[in-house]
């Protein structure tokens, strides 16, 4: 792929317009990003791993005009750059990359060009130069390594370290009392069943009853949710139904209950049982699910 590069490079017609840099580090984009005004990314979705080179334009006042992927699929407005695609995958389609080097050309054609040759009686691009503000304002805070290093830092190796000390305190005695019950997940988990779901829909609302019998388990070892697939791209809706009194008439069978807006259907949801412990992560170190046919 380097040698078909290098060759179209040679090519007369291009040889003035275009530079392949070879060995690109971090000390060469330290140069890059200095004295860049655009930032072009124009992967495949989704290969873009990340895109931390468009994000170290930020500071340096560079705008970005990428594919929506990577870094720039959660950051693109229209008030901080452009866009190629429209945030889907589509396979090794020839036809949509000549589509999308298309709209290349005509973005910077019709739109970046213009606006950064915009310029007033003092020389000065100001659409420009107000998108670069916004986009500084917006994303520099956001997509920055001290902002990624502190959220690591607070959401996963601060508790990751205090989780580690509460298990290894005591000789051990949560991580024995985990490893128990993960072995008894496994050799358990079949003996979990559903029996009768009843919806019923008044008031704006969806009513479930779900009765499970719960096995070999306790109350405390299980937990029952409601569950439908995501809405345009967002998060799943989970309803944890919370735990019931234990029925009299039938030991070891328990009705669980939880209601939910009618703003979808109620076939949007389904009911499903997974492992619960105070003390683990659920699924990472127990993923069994039951889910309701």
């Amino acid at each position: 792929m380097i040698k078909k590069w290098k060759d179209f490079i040679r090519r007369p017609e291009v040889r003035s317009r275009v530079v392949f840099l070879s060995d690109y580090d971090m000390m060469l984009a330290q140069h890059m990003v200095h004295g860049i005004d655009l930032w072009i990314n124009t992967p495949r979705r989704p290969w873009e791993a990340c895109g931390t080179s468009g994000m170290k334009v930020l500071v340096n006042g560079g705008l970005n005009l990428s594919e929506l992927d990577g870094w720039w699929a959660e950051a693109y407005s229209p008030e901080v750059g452009w866009a190629i695609g429209d945030g889907k995958e589509h396979g090794d389609d020839p036809v949509l990359d000549r589509t999308e080097a298309e709209a290349v050309y005509a973005a910077l054609e019709n739109e970046v060009i213009p606006e950064f040759y915009e310029r007033n009686e003092k020389g000065l691009p100001l659409k420009w130069l107000e998108r670069v503000r916004e986009s500084m304002a917006r994303l520099t805070s956001e997509f920055s390594a001290t902002r990624a290093i502190r959220e690591y830092t607070e959401n996963h190796y601060l508790p990751a370290a205090t989780g580690f000390h509460d298990r290894a305190s005591n000789d051990s005695a949560v991580g024995v009392n985990l490893l128990h019950w993960r072995q008894d997940i496994d050799r358990h988990w079949n003996t979990v069943r559903f029996g009768a779901v009843g919806i019923e829909t008044h008031d704006g609302q969806h009513f479930f009853q779900v009765e499970v019998s719960q096995g070999a388990f306790t109350q405390d070892q299980l937990q029952v949710e409601l569950y439908a697939d995501s809405v345009d791209g967002g998060k799943p809706a989970i309803e944890v139904m919370p735990a019931p009194e234990p029925r009299a008439d039938l030991p070891g069978v328990l009705t669980y209950s939880a209601r939910v807006p009618a703003a979808r259907p109620a076939s949007d949801y389904t009911a499903r049982i997974i492992p619960r412990h105070p003390n683990a992560s659920v699924p990472l170190e127990a993923g069994q699910i039951l889910w309701q046919r």
